[in-house]
């Protein structure tokens, strides 16, 4: 039931939310999205409630945190956008960096509990992910109407916030490249060597949706338009119409994952040789 909403929240995200170009309306868009889903959850805890205490932990500590992550990211994009500077390259500059020096003071004052996340430890999962000891941990008045007893844990709130600021850094770097494109190695300091994709795009977006499948990018955190941005960037390659040409991938009669089975099938060959 929850791996349901969890998976419609993810195809109105890409099929209405990222193909919006505009800001501010992305924003408002992503907010009702991700406030639907979080509604929804809500009321199949109440019907349902957990079957024990692991898939409890499960739900506060990787399923809640999703579209939690994703409230706080639109909103606080909505904000910067709102209160950005309106004119002068140099004010929005300032103002962009200044919130970036703001996410990085949250990950200092929250660096124990991100070590503990991205470590991937479990023994406080039971403190951190269980509604036993929700009322230890402050809420932001932003995000009150989220704070209900039987849908919180004392952490989930704050994973998802961490989620969300890595979302957002994406979102402020982006803004500062645009400002200043001559200055883009400041941002990115380990520029890579050219690399140009000289297979088919196809193969490059069954590839794309396979690793943004396996959440093994960014501990599951990256969304699939960061997630391609960075394959154009880094093969120099341009990818129109993905979620089209991934609607044409699952449509293919026989196999539809051509391009993953002969990589293994490349590999496998390639072992042989270098073991013969």
């Amino acid at each position: 039931m929850f791996a349901t909403a969890l998976h419609n929240f993810h195809q109105e995200l890409n099929t209405r939310v990222f193909v919006v170009p505009e800001p501010l309306k992305k924003a408002a868009l992503g907010i009702e999205v991700a406030s639907k889903t979080l509604v929804g959850l809500k009321e199949l805890v109440e019907q349902e409630d957990f079957e024990d205490v692991p898939q409890e932990i499960h739900f506060f500590k990787h399923l809640k945190p999703c579209p939690m992550s994703y409230l706080i990211y639109f909103t606080e994009m909505r904000t910067c956008e709102l209160r950005k500077p309106k004119a002068g390259v140099s004010f929005q500059t300032r103002f962009y960096k200044k919130e970036l020096r703001k996410i990085n003071k949250f990950f200092n004052r929250n660096m124990h509990f991100v070590r503990y996340m991205e470590e991937e430890h479990t023994y406080l999962d039971h403190q951190f992910f269980t509604r036993h000891a929700q009322q230890n941990f402050p809420i932001t008045p932003m995000l009150y109407h989220y704070d209900y007893a039987e849908f919180s844990s004392s952490h989930d709130m704050l994973w998802a916030q961490v989620q969300a600021m890595y979302r957002l850094i994406h979102y402020l770097r982006d803004a500062l490249k645009t400002l200043n494109p001559s200055s883009e190695a400041v941002y990115l300091p380990q520029k890579h060597h050219v690399m140009l994709w000289s297979g088919s795009k196809t193969a490059l977006v069954e590839l794309i949706y396979a690793l943004y499948a396996s959440q093994n990018l960014n501990h599951g955190l990256s969304d699939l338009s960061t997630l391609v941005a960075s394959f154009e960037d880094f093969f120099n390659v341009k990818l129109d119409g993905i979620y089209k040409t991934y609607g044409e991938i699952k449509a293919r009669k026989g196999s539809r994952t051509k391009f993953l089975e002969e990589l293994i099938l490349k590999l496998e060959y390639k072992m042989r040789q270098d073991e013969a």
